[in-house]
């Protein structure tokens, strides 16, 4: 510790670090943090890089240790670990083959999920026995700590999805050729199917029956989704994309719910969707929201190598 650091911590009161230490003393011990995390053989630290993999899929080993300021050398045991219990895929950057994009596998996705769902229910117990308003003052309480440990305010996210305007078509083209080259180093094939499906939605839709939306993160766009009638009693989820920075605040799950209700609320019977087994957080997705995996069958790719192309299906109706 320098001299100017020492300096700073001598003039914190004492009574002023008893208090945060009593408080993370009373507060760890509420939350569990001391026992086995969530009922489960992993620690505080590994659920959070299964979080950060599971909401923000595509970091780099290095994005992802400066994200929760984790050494090199652990995080890269701890990444391997989750390989070898096949939680972990990597893929290598489209654009620099020296980076590799870390994603979870289905066996992740399927891992993890039960510990985000112990995570938010114990969180709800802790909370369960306060007054509304003694919740409502115990959020604003903890919203003002953050704020006088980080006084730099953090901008509001606005996320709205609304219909497809002029214009839009072609961004979402755009944007499966960019994102999907980059990602997975698909060529202009893939580009060339997404045109001709969004020529197809432009020249024939019908909108008693079919129905697109456009997600919007602070007034850009960044995702979008397509419910189009495959037959009078079956609905096709399509162009389901998501730029980077859309990621990791729900929004995939928002539209593909949206796309469910649309088809439920027009009286659709089921609902199926095409995909490739190689996009696991879309898959995860579906998979959460009761979509069933029914085929799978090897494709020729779009200039990546052999792909597998899976149909999954939803029954929407009793």
């Amino acid at each position: 510790m320098t001299s100017s650091a020492a300096s700073v911590v001598s003039s914190v009161a004492p009574e002023a670090v008893k208090a945060l230490r009593r408080f993370n003393r009373f507060f760890t011990q509420r939350i569990g943090v001391l026992e086995p995390y969530l009922g489960s053989d992993l620690s505080l630290t590994e659920v959070r890089v299964l979080y950060e993999l599971a909401h923000e899929p595509g970091l780099t080993a290095r994005e992802l240790g400066q994200t929760l300021s984790l050494d090199a050398g652990y995080l890269s045991r701890l990444l391997k670990r989750f390989e070898s219990l096949g939680w972990l895929a990597r893929a290598t950057d489209a654009r620099d083959a020296r980076q590799q994009r870390l994603s979870l596998t289905e066996a992740g996705h399927v891992a993890f999920s039960p510990l985000q769902q112990r995570s938010r229910d114990a969180a709800a117990a802790l909370l369960a026995p306060l007054a509304p308003a003694a919740r409502d003052e115990l959020a604003r309480a903890l919203a003002r700590v953050e704020t006088l440990f980080d006084p730099e305010p953090k901008p509001l996210r606005t996320a709205v999805l609304r219909d497809p305007a002029p214009g839009d078509l072609g961004w979402v083209v755009q944007q499966h050729g960019e994102v999907y080259a980059r990602e997975y180093g698909w060529d202009g094939r893939f580009e060339a199917a997404v045109a001709d499906i969004t020529a197809q939605w432009l020249r024939t839709t019908d909108p008693a029956w079919e129905k697109g939306w456009i997600a919007e993160l602070d007034g850009q766009r960044v995702g979008s989704i397509f419910v189009i009638r495959h037959s009078p009693e079956v609905a096709q989820l399509r162009l389901l994309v998501l730029r980077p920075e859309g990621r990791g605040l729900g929004l995939g799950g928002r539209l593909v719910d949206e796309c469910i209700a649309f088809a439920r609320a027009r009286g659709y019977r089921q609902m199926v969707l095409w995909t490739h087994s190689c996009l696991e957080a879309a898959r995860a997705i579906y998979a959460a929201r009761g979509f069933v995996l029914e085929t799978s069958e090897p494709h020729e790719g779009y200039g990546s190598g052999p792909l597998v192309a899976e149909r999954w299906s939803m029954t929407l109706t009793a």
